[in-house]
């Protein structure tokens, strides 16, 4: 696999931890967003290195 594809594999096991926390009540909207955004900051890194 390519650096790329693992960076996006990664963000999307991340992302998938995220609504799946939010779903059932353990973070906010807030804390979901302020989490996405971060995985998103980092994917956007690591596919522009």
């Amino acid at each position: 696999m390519s650096d790329t594809e693992d960076a996006v594999k990664e963000f999307l096991q991340n992302a998938g931890k995220v609504y799946t926390e939010y779903d059932r009540g353990y973070i906010d909207a807030d804390a979901a967003m302020s989490r996405l955004e971060k995985d998103i900051d980092d994917l956007r890194e690591r596919v522009e290195e």
